[in-house]
């Protein structure tokens, strides 16, 4: 039923533009807060930044501050993150989340659904 789906996933030179986009169905958008998450090899997977379904609110980590930036389309379908001047130890799969509420989740523990991940790979 519900189904999350990333695209965007690119090679690029460290401090490369890549725009990630997370197409949701299945539910509600503004009843959650769309989330994305990343892992990079041997880490932990961390949150990033997510966006509210309820008013907008946005929050990021603060690794990200100043240089991500996450919104939706016009239909609130589709989640996207703007990634500025990525770092090549950004390099990471990045996923699309929801949690239970329109509160953002924060840690994994917290996420409901999962989006299967895109790679991002910045050369170094």
């Amino acid at each position: 039923q519900v189904q999350l789906v990333e695209s965007g996933g690119v090679l690029v030179q460290a401090g490369g533009p890549p725009r990630l986009s997370c197409a949701a169905s299945g539910l509600t958008f503004s009843n959650y807060a769309m989330t994305w998450f990343r892992q990079a090899p041997g880490q932990e997977r961390e949150f990033v930044a997510s966006l509210s379904g309820n008013g907008g609110t946005t929050v990021y980590a603060d690794s990200v501050k100043g240089r991500f930036t996450i919104s939706s389309n016009n239909a609130l379908t589709t989640v996207y993150l703007q990634m500025d001047n990525l770092k090549p130890e950004e390099t990471a799969v990045y996923f699309c989340a929801v949690g239970w509420t329109t509160s953002p989740p924060r840690v994994s523990r917290l996420v409901r659904y999962w989006g299967q991940g895109t790679q991002v790979t910045v050369a170094s």
